[in-house]
């Protein structure tokens, strides 16, 4: 059994803030190349610079580490609501974590960290999905 999701375990075990760039980095460079991902990046800005940056610093405190989030971008976030306003399906959703699964795979992370960051990336993933047919009358 991990300590993952204790503490700064799941933070210390991605590298840190180093390790959270690349993550983030080989994130979207799977959503430019996966074809499955192409209405999830669409979705994005064209410069992805700022969308990173939130991205890694929201994943620092989600993940035990510096809540930085806040210090930069205002209050706490929540992924649901700020992602209300698009129209996310639940392939859109399978696509992103698709995307974030590429990115581990570059990396050369236990597969036990793999495991449990992609089962709790679910949650978030699905969640908005949710919201999104709350708020748009969508169904997938």
């Amino acid at each position: 059994m991990s300590n993952y999701g204790f503490e700064d375990v799941t933070y210390k075990a991605v590298g840190g803030y180093d390790g959270l760039v690349k993550l983030v980095d080989d994130f979207y460079d799977a959503m430019e190349t996966l074809p499955e991902a192409k209405h999830v990046r669409d979705m994005h800005p064209k410069d992805l610079d700022v969308t990173k940056d939130k991205l890694v610093y929201f994943l620092s405190g989600w993940m035990g580490g510096p809540r930085i989030y806040p210090e930069k971008y205002g209050r706490g976030l929540s992924l649901p609501m700020a992602h209300q306003h698009l129209k996310v399906t639940a392939g859109d959703a399978k696509a992103w974590l698709s995307c974030m699964q590429v990115a581990l795979d570059k990396s050369d992370y236990p597969q036990d960290l793999k495991d449990y960051l992609m089962e709790q990336l679910a949650f978030p993933a699905n969640r908005i999905n949710e919201v999104s047919q709350m708020a748009h009358g969508h169904t997938d």
